[in-house]
């Protein structure tokens, strides 16, 4: 499992920059495996998206018939490569051939921390400046906020909270959102922090999400809060299907948001008896 703050990987108009799954496809290499190093994510995270428990697998196999590493050597081999960077792999497991990190995924829940009543970024603590979406307001119509999630939960076409990317034609817009809450949330050092400041957490838990879509969905449910728009009117949103019905600008920004979850099948992951791993020995 990785945790980290950045992108997973730097989009092909940013190719001098690198992202989190070029850093731990160079951090095995390190480990100088006799195989090509190509390294699965479970999910893509946009620029400035973090990740509290992604996942990715890949084929390791060692020189002149070495055994595999242990999972924990395994682990700290790799934050030792990765240790000036803000990625950390916090556990490893040996998986079958057949396992994929991406689509074997049973589900992904994301969580998007809001702070109230944050005019300026330096009224938040230090540990949550990057970590959170800072609003003026200083209370938002919660209630009104989870009757319009409501309507977000659920198997719909969501065309209308995808951005425009390359990929849209082979995507089906499709999917099933199975959480869509609210509750309040908190600073990552409330009890120590002179002010109190209320928090909000919105959490999203579905097998896949479209581009942005989290984002977006988070955006119109704050807005509703704001009573910028109406529960009726989200409700014609999604029933729209289409990316051009969404209002500009009121996309969330990404760094309230985390991926903190992504589930598996206990079979999945689970080598049957005599059954050797994928060659090289995978980890996940």
């Amino acid at each position: 499992m990785i945790s980290y703050s950045g992108v997973v990987k730097a989009p092909p108009h940013q190719q001098g920059r690198k992202g989190v799954q070029n850093y731990l496809e160079d951090a095995v290499r390190r480990l100088r495996p006799v195989n090509p190093v190509a390294l699965s994510v479970s999910s893509r995270t946009d620029s400035g998206v973090h990740a509290l428990s992604n996942s990715a697998h890949f084929d390791l196999q060692r020189r002149n018939d070495k055994p595999p590493f242990t999972e924990d050597i395994l682990v700290e081999a790799l934050n030792f490569h990765l240790k000036a960077e803000q990625i950390r792999i916090t556990r490893a497991c040996r998986v079958p051939a057949d396992f994929h990190a991406r689509f074997c995924a049973q589900s992904r829940t994301y969580v998007y921390r809001i702070a109230l009543g944050i005019s300026h970024h330096s009224q938040l603590p230090l540990t949550d400046g990057n970590l959170c979406w800072g609003l003026c307001n200083t209370e938002l119509d919660v209630e009104a906020m989870r009757d319009a999630a409501a309507l977000l939960v659920g198997t719909h076409d969501f065309s209308s909270f995808r951005a425009i990317s390359s990929d849209m034609p082979f995507k089906d817009p499709v999917k099933t959102l199975e959480v869509a809450s609210i509750e309040p949330g908190s600073a990552f050092v409330q009890t120590h922090f002179p002010r109190e400041i209320q928090f909000w957490e919105l959490t999203f838990k579905s097998r896949s999400f479209l581009y942005k879509q989290v984002r977006r969905m988070t955006g119109a449910l704050v807005a509703v809060g704001q009573r910028q728009l109406s529960v009726p009117k989200l409700k014609e949103l999604l029933q729209a299907q289409d990316s051009r019905a969404y209002p500009q600008g009121l996309a969330a920004p990404a760094e309230g948001l985390f991926l903190t979850r992504v589930d598996y099948k206990e079979t999945d992951l689970q080598c049957s008896e005599g059954q050797p791993p994928s060659s090289g020995n995978p980890d996940n």
